[in-house]
């Protein structure tokens, strides 16, 4: 459990690395039953997924959900375009940033609130490979006097 009543099914690490994200918000989903039992078995995976705005409706695409074992028929296409439920004012405002400024939405979490499926969605710019380079070399250093530390400690 994260925070209260929360419960993170599964993270997008890759955003954090590609990505600056400069604001997130919190989604509701729509799903079938055999989807959300699948989900509550932590059966998902966020890598390749992207969110688009079409015709005022927020989609997420390219999330893959892992069909139900006991799902039969029922079951549904694992990477079906599922749509992202958000206040119309919200989706109007993201579609103009991301026409204006050249961002990108990309789905950052996927976590249980209470018993309904919520997904994080960060409003994300591209990062450099320099950039990369110099998050990867702050984190390196950080690891190192955090381990010097340790070490002096014994």
């Amino acid at each position: 459990m994260d925070k209260a009543g929360t419960k993170t099914i599964v993270q997008n690490r890759q955003v954090r690395h590609d990505y600056f994200i400069l604001e997130s918000y919190e989604a509701g989903i729509e799903l079938f039953g055999t989807e959300v039992k699948s989900l509550r078995a932590g059966k998902a995976n966020l890598k390749d997924s992207w969110c688009e705005i079409k015709d005022g409706e927020l989609f997420v695409r390219g999330m893959h959900v892992s069909p139900y074992e006991q799902g039969n028929i029922f079951n549904r296409d694992p990477v079906r375009p599922r749509r992202l439920l958000m206040h119309k004012k919200e989706i109007q405002k993201l579609y103009g940033q991301l026409k204006t400024q050249g961002l990108t939405l990309i789905p950052v979490s996927l976590y249980l609130k209470g018993s309904r499926v919520k997904v994080q969605v960060g409003l994300c710019k591209g990062k450099k490979l320099y950039d990369k380079r110099d998050d990867l070399a702050k984190k390196a250093a950080k690891r190192d006097v955090e381990r010097a530390i340790k070490e002096r400690n014994r």
